[in-house]
């Protein structure tokens, strides 16, 4: 079997999301692959379209049934060890991709001796095969043999793992199964998926569709979905110390744990929560401290994050109750007053 395509599914039946993802899959146009779709316990009928296009299509589509809601990681989990092909795709089942995108990443490997291929997406809003807002996933210069300068440029931007292809013998061999019952599982494979691989190659093409819905994860803010993020955070870590490599890395990783663990999920969790816990944002700028307690002198961190938020996070670092004030009068200024949306 050349590839094998797992898609994690979770109560995906509405507005025909899962149907156009499926449709995508089997009509891509390589020859001799199979699409391993994991259903975690949805409570509507996915399941039942999962095991109509197992019917329609025997060859192509195994339809799973997990008996317990492991979320993204544990669906991937098992498809992973259900998985018979030379390659390993991941797709979410809300997105879909174009017909030869996964001929064109495997005939990329063949051609080069990569054992890591990816390609751009694009942002859409509605289920068609119109390009919609590109994005570049990858760099030109990060291809070819992986080098020490080339995975430290991977580690700061290495792009969404559903947009590559990897070896499967490498994943089973070095064990990479994402952590279950968490969202953000891919945050804490990421580093180890691509800069454990030899040979990453890239196509500059948007062939993967990355649709835009409320109900998508990234568009739901809650504590349990900030606490998954920073759960996240940590196993990067603890997988960086495992396949040892966190102290050649040592400033990306610091940089790129600052920016999961602490940034996006601090102004997250302020902008999407109107009761707002002093005890957890305390708990979260302590245990930043204790990863990493010079981050703020970082180099990417001084050169990438915006002054406002250096400024904001370094009044956290040293009174959280004083941050937490200033920020409610910042917000109140902007959105009573200036009328600027949250």
């Amino acid at each position: 079997m050349k590839l094998s395509v797992i898609v994690p599914v979770y109560n995906m039946a509405a507005d025909g999301k899962l149907e156009y993802c499926l449709d995508s899959l089997v009509n891509q146009t390589i020859s001799d692959y199979e699409i391993i779709a994991v259903d975690d316990c949805s409570t509507d009928n996915s399941f039942a379209i999962l095991q109509r296009y197992e019917k329609d299509y025997p060859e192509k589509v195994k339809a799973i049934h997990s008996p317990e809601n492991k979320r993204q990681g544990g669906a991937k989990n098992i498809g992973l060890k259900l998985a018979t092909g030379e390659w390993i795709g991941f797709i979410d089942s809300d997105d879909w991709i174009t017909p030869d995108m996964y001929e064109k990443l495997i005939q990329k490997a063949e051609e080069t001796g990569a054992d890591l291929v990816g390609c751009d997406y694009c942002l859409t809003e509605e289920h068609s095969f119109k390009v919609g807002k590109n994005v570049p996933n990858n760099k030109k210069e990060q291809a070819g043999v992986l080098d020490h300068e080339k995975r430290k440029s991977l580690i700061l931007d290495g792009g969404s793992l559903v947009v590559k292809i990897y070896k499967r013998e490498r994943i089973l061999a070095q064990q990479l199964f994402f952590p279950e019952h968490i969202f953000y599982e891919d945050n804490a494979l990421g580093n180890s998926y691509i800069i454990l691989a030899n040979h990453f190659e890239y196509i500059e093409e948007p062939m993967y569709y990355y649709y835009q819905h409320q109900a998508s994860t990234v568009h739901t803010i809650s504590v349990e979905r900030c606490q998954d993020r920073m759960a996240a955070a940590r196993e990067m870590i603890a997988q960086a110390k495992k396949f040892d490599y966190y102290e050649e890395f040592h400033p990306e990783l610091e940089y790129s744990f600052t920016v999961l663990f602490f940034v996006n999920t601090l102004f997250t969790y302020l902008a999407g929560n109107n009761k707002v816990r002093y005890s957890f944002v305390k708990k979260m700028g302590e245990e930043m401290k204790q990863y990493f307690p010079t981050f703020q002198s970082n180099p990417y961190y001084l050169e990438r994050t915006h002054d406002e938020e250096k400024k904001l996070i370094k009044m956290q670092q040293k009174s959280t109750l004083l941050f937490l004030l200033y920020y409610k009068l910042l917000w109140f200024y902007r959105i009573k007053i200036r009328g600027v949306k949250r």
